[in-house]
């Protein structure tokens, strides 16, 4: 009888372990849902620089459905081949499937596009678009209907700079969003320098071979115009080498900071000062450098309150044999890197990082963390023999007390396996709750991951509609108070890598059914709104507090 009792208890934990009821899982959806891209990395054969670094994507309600739609930005021949890519619009049929409608879209202009960025900067209710490119970037105005006019000339934006990550904020808080474009290295065909793994064949170049170059800080002037102030605002550095960026409040004080991704160069942190311009303390604060005091190669970033704490920290994608970065913010002005003690350094050494996130997968209230991988090298595997060109993305499932677990293997087969990641993105395209998962490749297909599962826990999904703040509620706190606790998070636009995710925030509640919302709005006005029943859309408008509420039966 005991034999056989621990028999059964074997087999019981045997199908546990086995059974999604264990936890969520992402399936591959690419194919069923319509998704057909194909990145063009513009290949040449002679291994140049800006080939192995493309390109993002993003989650947008690009016809004003309040559905999330897909952007995926393409790359283009450096030899003419006689043929045109363009980046994809896909078009969200609130189905589970999408439609291709760039052609006519004004997003159908070919480009040596890199990321993108999402914002109404013009507070007409319609979100406009901002994409970073080789050969020069490129602001498309939303004009409705799944309808764009590229009016970069007009805005007086010019970037031609090897333009990485962007991302709209309003730096300044006077309604009209702002836009912090980050840029790479000083490199042109012209310039292209040899580089070798072995000595004898040419391979990708690392950015230490290259100049660096300085960021952009577009102030929004209105009427549809901007001008360049990065030099007088602080942020002129010559010798950066960004390629992330992330718009965090690090020490509280309600205005907008940046954290910059620098490639083999100090990162930085930029304190706004309030009066328009920024100081530089990453080397102050312990995010500048890697323990050992090294540079990494950082790729990506994002900004969370991981932990509870009420202060957001940073997550930054390194270079293969780097660990990602995990900085808490300790509340005094410095961030310890809690990557090196932690599952989340042990199990990323070997990954190269681009695209991060913190997101709640399952719901439970903690935010959780994704990292998009994938090498610059194709053949690192004949010097390197642990290091993969195509590595699987790696997701850590936040367990509370500053404590992860890797459950990437948990997942299902078809997202645990490599592949050559870039972009990522997440947001909830099929509105049943729970967060899904857009990962681009350079040089191969997008995938689109669909979370089944994350919604067996309750949830709260807030967007937010400004009025005398920017129409988006960018940089506008969300405070959430339900049985289980209190959480937050801040609107923001841009952080993984050259990629952009819904800008709707997704509250995890566990078991609560309910849930108190508190809004800190950008202008200084805050709003209190009780008794908010879960597993609800919700928009609340700076001035009329909810004005929808959808469950997610009736959002379907």
């Amino acid at each position: 009888m005991k034999r056989r009792w621990w028999v059964l208890l074997a087999a019981a934990i045997a199908l546990i372990g086995a059974s999604p009821a264990n936890g969520p899982v992402f399936t591959d959806v690419t194919a069923q849902a319509g998704i057909r891209f194909v990145h063009n990395a513009g290949r040449s054969g002679k291994k140049y620089l800006p080939e192995t670094l493309g390109s993002g994507c993003a989650f947008f309600d690009a016809d004003g459905d309040g559905w999330p739609d897909i952007l995926l930005i393409n790359g283009k021949d450096f030899t003419p081949r006689g043929r045109k890519t363009l980046p994809a619009l896909y078009r969200n049929n609130r189905n589970g499937t999408f439609t291709d409608i760039t052609a006519g879209s004004g997003l159908d202009v070919e480009m040596h596009g890199m990321g993108v960025a999402i914002g109404d900067y013009d507070n007409d209710g319609r979100d406009d678009v901002y994409i970073t490119a080789l050969d020069g970037d490129h602001l498309f105005h939303n004009l409705g209907n799944g309808k764009f006019q590229d009016v970069t000339k007009a805005a007086g934006i010019q970037n031609a700079s090897f333009g990485t990550s962007a991302a709209w904020l309003d730096y300044d808080r006077d309604g009209k969003l702002d836009l912090f474009v980050a840029n790479y290295v000083q490199w042109t065909p012209a310039n292209d320098l040899w580089c070798s793994l072995d000595g004898s064949s040419k391979s990708y170049c690392t950015p230490e071979s290259y100049k660096g170059t300085r960021a952009r800080l577009f102030h929004n002037l209105g009427g549809g115009r901007f001008e360049d102030v990065a030099e007088r605002a602080g942020l002129g550095d010559p010798n950066s080498k960004a390629l992330g960026v992330a718009v965090l409040d690090f020490n509280g004080d309600g205005w907008p900071d940046l954290f910059v991704a620098n490639d083999t160069q100090p990162n930085k942190l930029y304190r706004n000062l309030g009066n328009g311009s920024f100081k530089e303390e990453g080397m102050s604060a312990g995010v500048a450098y890697a323990e050992d005091g090294t540079a990494r190669g950082a790729m990506g970033a994002d900004a969370a309150d991981y932990d509870r704490s009420g202060r957001p920290h940073l997550l930054v994608g390194n270079f293969s044999n780097q660990m990602l970065g995990l900085y808490h913010n300790e509340g005094n002005g410095l961030f310890v890197d809690e990557a090196p003690s932690s599952t989340v350094g042990r199990a990323s050494l070997l990954s190269l990082s681009f695209g991060v996130f913190f997101f709640d997968y399952d719901l439970d209230g903690y935010p959780d963390i994704l990292a998009a991988n994938g090498h610059i090298e194709d053949e690192i595997g004949r010097v390197q023999p642990k290091v993969g060109y195509r590595e699987a993305p790696l997701l850590f499932r936040n367990l509370g007390n500053h404590k992860f677990e890797n459950v990437t293997a948990r997942l299902g087969p078809a997202f645990n396996r490599p592949i050559v990641a870039r972009g990522a993105a997440y947001a909830d395209f099929d509105r049943d709750g729970d967060l899904d998962v857009l990962i681009s490749t350079n040089n191969g297909p997008a995938y689109l991951f669909r979370n089944d599962g994350g919604n067996r826990n309750h949830w709260l999904s807030v967007r937010l509609a400004g009025t005398r703040s920017n129409r988006d509620g960018i940089g506008a706190v969300v405070r959430v108070q339900s049985a289980g606790g209190k959480q937050w998070n801040m609107v923001r636009s841009g952080s993984s890598y050259c990629s952009q995710s819904d800008l709707a925030l997704t509250f995890g509640l566990g078991k609560d059914t309910s849930a108190q919302v508190e809004v800190e709005w950008p202008s200084g006005a805050r709003q209190q709104i009780k008794d908010v029943q879960a597993n609800a859309f919700i928009t609340i408008d700076e001035d009329r507090g909810i004005t929808v509420r959808l469950s997610a039966s009736n959002a379907r």
